[in-house]
């Protein structure tokens, strides 16, 4: 199996983090910006040998340097920061692309110091972006996106399009090798809209082939290879021979996984032959570690063996942590499949001890600081550009704010005004719906005052007419009872029974007369009721214990319907368990649950099946009463355990 496919292809772009300038790097160009710098003072001098050697870069490394260095001795000369620090930082990205990554590193501390000195937030940016290109061809991932990313919102304040893209270039490069795949993308395609909006087609290729190795990582060979050979075309058109090495790289992977070894070794090849041209050892450390990994895939180890020590030692020599320890993997098995296992031992404890455990357990960590460290630069770059700004049109704003001032005092004013009026005119009518509210109640007080008279007068009526001739009643049979002594016994008895009825006739009137007096009934009045009648019951039936108990607020009040129909069917309820229950005790018990008024009759006595008994006029009667008042009549009752009736309101 090819090694490690995903961790080759994410090394791929490394390089294209370069700072590609879209014009374009023929001769033609250099000889006219030759010919221009001898007409121009020396401070000018500078700034044009400078972009004489960045054009020289990608085409003659030794006229890159001459000129590279005459601009910075001429900075010496005219004793300008600014112009030296820009002088430094060429000499960084010539250092840098002549793989002297330590001095290129050198020159780019340098540079922020001086950047810093000055207070030039440009310099700066270009000095964090040199650093952080030189630090990720360095596998300094972790450093390279903190400097990127310290960076770019120097150029966003700026608006500094060109720069940024380059930034969001550079940036979804390194992501795409510690494998923030979403990120990487998201990166690209920021840069992608910024480059063609510039036709910068240069950097449109190399985003190209940066996507050609995400196409590789998603298994999309074919796309890969498509994307890689328009990067690779554009490059050879434009004079760009030693950038090709890249897309080559790619397509080489492409060919080797989708089982194509001659293409895909032609390809390695060709990209090895461009890199060894141009001196790229860091280049070489991977590319060489990924064709000795396709020399072990077709068993050819001995070749395997020997590119690979060619790619330890390039690896060795750029210090490229992550290429050691898997072009000693590389070793490892390929000295293994050739019998050779004394090598192979001794390279796998390289690998071993080698193995960088950077993306494994500190990622997610690191990117999380470093993102917040990238917004709050970002806000500080804006915060300075803000500052300046604000310096510039200070008089505008003082004029601006003495008029917002005005303004918003007389809307204040005029808001008091309509405040005040809002507030009389609230209170305007808080005070009619008060008055409203009263003679509403005065209304209804007096309604209820003419019902309670009504009653008053009726019960007086019931009191003083009917009652009084029931009595007159009662008091006649008594006295034929004794005056008629030689009647037979049926007479005395009939005479007996309607002297009861009538008695109780009576009762039931004064319980009617005590409702109708009352507006409404409260609980201690019902309880003194019920105990009233029970005390009576007590007298008829000598045998059977009652007992009554309440666990409710006894200042909780009922209408006086509610008061009358409750009393009547607890009065029916303790009569039937006096006739028919044969029961030793009676319970009444007066509750409340759930914010429901429960009265409950509960008796011990023979109790009677409810499905094969005819409940009679009684129950009936109890839930006619029950249902006026919107309650309800439950009766729970079993042989020989008893019969318990609730009233629920």
């Amino acid at each position: 199996m090819l090694f490690s496919k995903t961790k080759l292809i994410c090394f791929v772009a490394t390089l294209f983090c370069l700072n590609f300038y879209s014009q374009s790097a023929g001769k033609k160009i250099i000889d006219s910006l030759l010919i221009v710098s001898k007409k121009q003072t020396d401070k000018q001098k500078v700034l044009t040998y400078i972009e004489v050697a960045e054009k020289y870069t990608g085409i003659d490394l030794d006229s890159a340097k001459f000129y590279s260095d005459k601009a910075y001795n001429i900075s010496l000369k005219v004793e300008d920061k600014r112009l030296k620090t820009i002088a430094i930082i060429q000499l960084g990205n010539f250092a840098r692309e002549n793989s002297e990554y330590t001095k290129a590193i050198n020159y780019f501390k340098e540079s922020l110091a001086l950047s810093k000195s000055i207070n030039d937030t440009v310099l700066i940016a270009n000095s964090y972006s040199g650093l952080g290109i030189v630090n990720s061809r360095l596998g300094n991932f972790k450093e390279a996106i903190s400097n990127f990313l310290k960076g770019i919102p120097v150029y966003e304040a700026l608006k500094d399009t060109a720069n940024i893209a380059r930034g969001y270039l550079n940036l979804a490069v390194d992501l795409r090798k510690i494998k923030e795949f979403d990120r990487c993308i998201l990166y690209n395609n920021k840069a992608l809209t910024l480059f063609e909006k510039n036709n910068e087609h240069l950097n449109i290729a190399a985003i190209h082939n940066n996507l050609g190795g995400v196409y590789n990582e998603n298994k999309e060979y074919l796309k890969a290879i498509k994307s890689a050979e328009k990067a690779k075309k554009y490059f050879t058109e434009n004079d760009y021979e030693r950038y090709a090495a890249y897309p080559l790289t790619n397509i080489a992977i492409s060919y080797d996984s989708l089982n194509e070894p001659i293409k895909a070794e032609k390809n390695y090849l060709a990209a090895i032959k461009l890199h060894t041209e141009f001196r790229e050892p860091y280049e070489l450390a991977f590319l060489n570690n990924a064709y000795a990994n396709f020399k072990y895939k077709h068993q050819d180890h001995k070749q395997a063996i020997k590119i690979g020590k060619k790619a330890l030692d390039f690896a060795e020599e750029v210090k490229a942590l992550e290429f050691i320890t898997s072009s000693c993997k590389t070793l490892a098995k390929s000295f293994q499949k050739d019998g050779n296992y004394q090598q192979a031992n001794i390279y796998l404890n390289k690998y071993i001890i080698s193995k960088d455990s950077l993306f494994e357990k500190e990622k997610s960590k690191d990117i999380a600081e470093i993102q917040t460290k990238y917004e709050t630069t970002k806000k500080e770059a804006q915060i300075a550009i803000q500052k300046e700004k604000l310096l510039e049109n200070e008089l505008a704003i003082k004029n601006r704010t003495l008029y917002a001032i005005l303004l918003a005092s007389a809307l204040l004013i005029l808001g008091i005004i309509f405040f005040a009026i809002y507030k009389k005119n609230q209170y305007k009518r808080k005070q009619l719906q008060k008055e409203i509210d009263l003679k509403d109640a005065l209304a209804t007080i007096k309604t209820q005052n003419r019902l309670q008279e009504q009653r008053l007068r009726i019960s007086r009526d019931l009191h003083d007419n009917i009652g009084s001739q029931l009595t007159f009643i009662i008091s006649s049979i008594d006295n034929l009872k004794y005056i008629s002594k030689d009647v037979n016994d049926t007479l005395k008895d009939k005479l007996i029974g309607i002297s009861t009825f009538t008695s109780e006739t009576i009762h039931e009137l004064r319980d009617t007369i005590w409702a109708m007096n009352k507006s409404e009934i409260s609980v201690e009045d019902l309880h003194a009721r019920i105990l009233s009648f029970v005390e009576k019951a007590k007298i008829a039936t000598e045998n059977m214990l009652f007992e009554v108990n309440y666990n409710i607020d006894k200042n909780a009040t009922f209408s006086s319907l509610e008061g009358m129909n409750i009393f009547r069917v607890i009065q029916e309820a303790i009569n039937n368990a006096i006739k028919y229950a044969e029961a030793s005790k009676v319970e009444i018990k007066l509750d409340k649950k759930d914010n429901q008024f429960i009265a409950s009759v509960i008796d011990d006595g023979v109790g009677f099946d409810i499905k094969n008994v005819d409940l009679g006029n009684g129950l009936s009667n109890m839930e006619k009463r029950m249902s006026k008042i919107n309650g309800k009549v439950v009766i729970v009752s079993e042989i020989e355990k008893g019969t318990t009736i609730k009233i629920y309101l």
